[in-house]
């Protein structure tokens, strides 16, 4: 019984697979491709430091609303908040509101 050789079955199918797709042209020298390595690396760390600000700023901005929740939660906007009783006019004197 006659095996075909299955190896070089699959080497010309390399071979073809090589020649149908051509030449690459479009490779680039070592000097260039290493600029672009260098710019590719010089990217991300700029990405990090972007992504490293974007993180401080919410952070910060975390901090500033959770003060803001806090202060309209304070016993003195209360009365501002309850929507029971009559409205009240945030532009008027504190010590004419106690009178009215």
């Amino acid at each position: 019984m006659v095996r075909p050789p299955t190896s070089s079955v699959g080497l010309l199918l390399i071979l073809i697979g090589y020649t149908a797709a051509g030449p690459e042209s479009d490779l680039q020298p070592r000097a260039v491709r290493s600029s672009a390595c260098q710019e590719h690396t010089s990217l991300h760390s700029r990405l990090d430091v972007v992504e490293k600000k974007v993180e401080d700023s919410v952070g910060k901005l975390e901090t500033e609303l959770a003060a803001l929740l806090d202060a309209i939660e304070a016993p003195e906007w209360r009365p501002l908040l309850d929507n029971r009783g009559k409205p009240v006019d945030i532009l008027e004197d504190p010590g004419q509101r106690a009178q009215s």
